[in-house]
């Protein structure tokens, strides 16, 4: 499982980086910035049009990723494994308190603690 969580970490890292680098290479509106390092040209590698379809379609790709691994890294992060009931398919049970002196006589036993709640908000004074 840690495996699985690293490797998604990784590949939304990259994709962040990706989405990143195509946004900052793809050209505005008003300004052609992209003009001033070599990507105005209409015989570039993917033609006059063909920078643009392609970048953005990355872009989409990239962005499809990362929100699938933050997804996936959100309920991987909330997921919570339960107590195993053991081979025998019941919660072994706890036994009863044992006296703190060696005679047979029990003495005045402490009650139980609360058992301690793992839900959110339990903790917080209403």
């Amino acid at each position: 499982m840690l495996l699985f969580k690293s490797l998604i970490i990784v590949l939304q890292v990259l994709s962040a980086l990706g989405v990143i680098g195509l946004v900052l290479l793809q050209h505005g509106k008003g300004a052609d910035m992209g003009a001033a390092f070599g990507s105005g040209s209409s015989g570039s590698l993917f033609g006059a049009t063909g920078s643009a379809n392609f970048l953005s379609r990355t872009t989409a790709v990239l962005a499809t990723v990362f929100f699938i691994c933050t997804l996936a890294l959100t309920y991987l992060g909330s997921y919570k494994s339960q107590v195993s009931a053991g081979v025998l398919g019941s919660a072994p049970t706890t036994s009863s308190p044992v006296s703190a002196s060696g005679s047979g006589k029990t003495s005045s036993t402490v009650p139980a603690a609360p058992a301690a709640s793992s839900a959110p908000g339990q903790d917080v004074p209403k």
